[in-house]
């Protein structure tokens, strides 16, 4: 089940709200959870016995972790026993058969795949799991005593299978005391609406041209055509995970939660820098907190900081995915943010603002080539097809005719990603109006999904 669906939007919403808003407040996390198990399960029932397997998992060493008297070096061992059971649980169903495949194509061997599908959510509620041992072992946190309780958070179905990533020291005091308004509630509403607007309005019908454009074998593709191809998926994923965590954000504040942002228009940085300061953001601060600075971030001089920042750019494309495509991403922007870091930081400061966010722009639409294909060899071809190494000419008809047809498409998209959102003191009429505006985006993202057939999501398989 998916936020931009009828079925969640008109039977599991209305019906999870009318309950929790109903019940008395020592109910409302078992009907969280209750609520999250029955999401989850529409898709993987399955798995719903892995995550409950991880949660008690978790649950034990927080108890554990929590005892008095304990050594460090019996606190350690307990942090260590429950990242390896997380990670071990990840690895396999996320990286077993890219493993097995990688062997098999580098030694002859036929060991055959699991051909496990990828549980959805795993990388997700696993890195939640981690950060609740971590803040206990560092005491910015305690353990949670209610197992229920700690259940619901790694379940929570507005975040669960596609974020943001909730650290457990930032929602720990909501998960027991939490206020529920009409203020916050109808604030919910709202950042839901954008959020889907976003989703069905603008990813899904950008997405098709994307579709249209990748579909075709590229060393076919004109040169203009390949730069809009990638054009469009660049703006495909960014509504399509912005929306998505809008959609979280919004269903977390009609519940009462407050979860952190996880995007700020990140297509308006001036550097590769800015740029993951900006993209998916719970990410970069969970390998901020709980990796790079335990590794001793930049405090150990220049050499110790550059191989903290390729260790963590590593994981970050394999976190992504288990295909080389991954990974050589990850590499790519390790070695960009690493050459900010020594030397293009300090020259893009003496320079005009706007060569720094031409410069951005370009690395990220490269960026995101490497992030599309999993065929390396298809990823060279559109690599040539971009800077007219196939012998294709600049443009054709076909090229001229997507142009003049996603004209205000684009330019839309364009606005959209860079213009700042906020809450501000508005008069009786333009709230009014702006009621109206939110409204209005909810009724077409709802008529759009009653005819849509091209409804993908990106982030899923992450």
């Amino acid at each position: 089940m998916v936020f931009s669906s009828l079925l969640f939007l008109f039977l599991f919403l209305p019906a999870v709200l009318a309950i929790y808003f109903l019940s008395p407040w020592r109910m409302k996390n078992m009907i969280l959870f209750a609520s999250s198990l029955l999401f989850y399960a529409w898709g993987e029932p399955v798995y719903i016995v892995l995550m409950l397997i991880s949660t008690v998992t978790d649950y034990v060493f927080g108890l554990l972790l929590s005892k008095p008297g304990l050594s460090e070096w019996k606190r350690k061992m307990i942090v260590a026993s429950s990242i390896s059971v997380n990670i071990g649980l990840l690895s396999y169903f996320k990286y077993a058969d890219f493993l097995i495949d990688s062997i098999n194509a580098l030694l002859g061997t036929s060991i055959p795949l699991t051909d496990l599908p990828l549980p959805i959510g795993i990388s997700f509620y696993t890195f939640q799991s981690i950060s609740y041992i971590i803040d206990i072992y560092r005491g910015t946190a305690k353990a949670q005593r209610n197992w229920l309780d700690f259940a619901t958070f790694v379940a929570l179905f507005p975040q669960l299978v596609a974020g943001p990533i909730v650290q457990y020291s930032s929602v720990s005091e909501q998960i027991r005391h939490r206020t529920v308004s009409l203020e916050l509630f109808a604030e919910g509403v709202r950042r839901f609406s954008v959020g889907l607007a976003k989703k069905v309005l603008l990813a899904n019908n950008i997405g098709l041209l994307w579709d249209n454009i990748s579909s075709a074998n590229p060393g076919t593709l004109p040169v203009l055509m390949a730069w809009i191809g990638i054009i469009a998926f660049a703006f495909q994923i960014y509504f399509d995970f912005s929306g998505y965590s809008d959609m979280a954000i919004g269903l977390g504040l009609m519940f009462g939660f407050r979860f952190n942002e996880n995007f700020n228009r990140p297509y308006a940085a001036n550097s590769i820098t800015d740029f993951w300061r900006r993209w998916h953001i719970s990410l970069g601060t969970w390998f901020r907190d709980y990796l790079y600075i335990p590794l001793g971030g930049n405090r150990r001089g220049l050499a110790v900081q550059l191989r903290n920042i390729g260790i963590v750019w590593l994981l970050t494309g394999i976190w992504h995915g288990a295909s080389w495509n991954f990974l050589l991403w990850g590499l790519y922007f390790g070695v960009i943010l690493a050459l900010e870091k020594t030397v293009l930081l300090r020259l893009l400061r003496r320079l005009p603002g706007w060569i720094g966010h031409l410069y951005a722009l370009f690395f990220i639409l490269i960026g995101w080539v490497l992030f599309a294909f999993e065929d390396l060899s298809v990823t060279g071809s559109f690599f040539k097809a971009l800077f007219g190494f196939n012998g294709q000419p600049l443009w054709d008809q076909e090229t001229l005719y997507l142009m003049y047809t996603n004209a205000v498409l684009l330019v839309i998209l364009v606005f959209a990603s860079v213009i700042k959102t906020g809450k501000t003191n508005l008069g009786p009429r333009m709230a009014f109006m702006k009621l109206g505006w939110h409204a209005a985006l909810l009724l077409l993202s709802v008529a759009y999904l009653v005819d849509a057939t091209f409804n993908p999501f990106l982030y899923f398989r992450f």
